[in-house]
C-alpha cells in the first residue's frame, strides 16, 4: 500500500498568512485545496513537501460571482462539482461546466478544485509511476535522475500539461490572479505556462493562485473536445478548446483553438484562427484550420495510444469541435 510521507499541515484563514507560511518553509512547504493530484504524488514520492499549506478556509478562494462588468469571478479553491452545477455558469459559460464534467470522477471532483486543476502537474508514462518502479529504470530527470525516457538525448524534460480547463481558460481569454510576498499580479491564463515538463509554471513558487476571471462569453460560443481511453475518468491524451465570435453576417470575427496534452503547455494555433476568422464555418474552412491545427502539435512517448494516431486525432478533434460550434 502506498503511504504518505510523514508531513505537516497548517490552516491558514487568509491569503497573507498562507503567503507568509510559504515564504517561511520555502521548498519544503506546499499550497494543497482538494489533494487530488498532490497527495498521490506524494504517496508515489514524486513530491515530498514536509509542511502542508491547505487554504480551503481562505474566504476569498471560494468566491464564485458575476463582477460588474459580465466577468465571472471562480475563486482557486471552487471545487470542480460547484463550477459544474452552478446555474449562472451554465448560463454564461457552458463550455466550463462541460469541460470539468469530464475531469476524473464525481467523488475527485467533489473535492478537487479549480486552481488545483489549472496547476496540475505535468505526466508521463516514466514519471507517473510507483518509487520502486522508477528507481529500477533508474530515475528520469523530471523527479531524481538526469535522463529523460521518452527523449534520451533531449536536454529537457517531455512531461505533458494535462488539465481539461487550462485549454478551456486560454481560448476564453481568462485571467489568473497571484499573489506572493512582492504583492498580487494578474497574468492571462495563457502566460501561466511554460514549454517545460519540469518548470511548467510561470507561478513563483512562494505565489498563492487566488483566483481566476473570465470574460463575458457575449455573442461567441466555445465548446471542449477530449480524446481519452476510458470514457469514464481518464486523463486527456487530446484536449481541444475552441471559441469563436461570429459576426452578423454569418462568418467568424474572431477566433482561437487551444490544443491540450499533446505538449508541456497549451498550444495556441494562430494559424487556426487565421483560417476561420472572415469566413463561415463551412466545411472547406473547418478543413483548413484542422489542418493548421495539427501541424504545431507533436505527440512524443509520454502518454497513451501511439503516436502517429494521437497526431491524427487532433485534425479529427479540431473538426469535431468546430462542428459543434457550428
Amino acid at each position: 500500500m502506498l503511504r504518505l510521507p510523514p508531513c505537516e499541515a497548517r490552516f491558514p484563514t487568509s491569503i497573507a498568512e498562507a503567503v507568509e507560511l510559504k515564504a517561511k518553509y520555502g521548498p519544503e512547504a506546499s499550497y494543497v485545496a482538494g489533494g487530488t493530484d498532490l497527495y498521490p504524488n506524494m504517496k508515489r514520492r514524486q513530491q515530498t513537501p514536509y509542511h502542508l499549506i491547505d487554504v480551503r478556509r481562505i474566504p476569498q478562494l471560494d468566491r464564485l460571482e458575476v463582477d460588474a462588468d459580465g466577468g465571472l469571478i471562480i475563486g482557486a479553491g471552487v471545487t470542480l462539482t460547484r463550477l459544474i452545477r452552478d446555474g449562472r455558469v451554465a448560463a454564461g459559460w457552458p463550455v466550463l461546466g462541460q469541460a470539468a464534467a469530464t475531469i476524473s470522477t464525481p467523488i475527485l471532483r467533489n473535492m478537487g478544485t479549480v486552481g488545483g486543476n489549472l496547476l496540475i502537474d505535468t505526466r508521463c508514462n516514466y514519471y507517473d509511476q510507483s518509487y520502486e518502479w522508477r528507481k529500477a529504470i533508474d530515475f528520469c530527470m523530471k523527479k531524481d535522475g538526469e535522463i529523460c525516457w521518452v527523449a534520451p538525448s533531449s536536454p529537457r524534460c517531455w512531461a505533458v500539461q494535462s488539465s481539461d480547463l487550462v485549454p478551456v481558460m486560454v481560448a476564453l481569454g481568462a485571467e489568473v490572479i497571484l499573489v506572493g510576498p512582492e504583492g498580487t499580479r494578474t497574468i492571462p491564463a495563457q502566460a501561466l505556462y511554460h514549454n517545460d515538463g519540469i518548470e511548467y509554471l510561470t507561478k513563483k513558487r512562494d505565489e498563492l493562485l487566488v483566483s481566476l476571471r473570465v470574460p463575458a462569453m457575449g455573442t461567441a460560443k466555445a465548446t471542449y473536445q477530449k480524446l481519452r481511453r476510458r470514457g469514464a475518468f481518464d486523463f486527456p491524451v487530446l484536449g481541444v478548446a475552441a471559441w469563436i465570435r461570429p459576426n452578423g453576417g454569418g462568418t467568424v470575427a474572431d477566433a482561437r483553438v487551444v490544443i491540450g496534452a499533446v505538449g508541456s503547455y497549451p498550444i495556441v494555433s494562430e494559424a487556426a484562427a487565421e483560417a476561420l476568422v472572415g469566413h463561415a464555418l463551412e466545411d472547406d474552412t473547418i478543413d483548413a484550420a484542422a489542418r493548421a491545427a495539427a501541424k504545431p502539435a507533436k505527440p512524443l512517448d509520454n502518454t497513451d495510444f501511439t503516436i502517429g494516431w494521437r497526431k491524427d486525432m487532433v485534425a479529427v478533434y479540431v473538426r469535431r469541435a468546430l462542428a459543434a460550434l457550428r
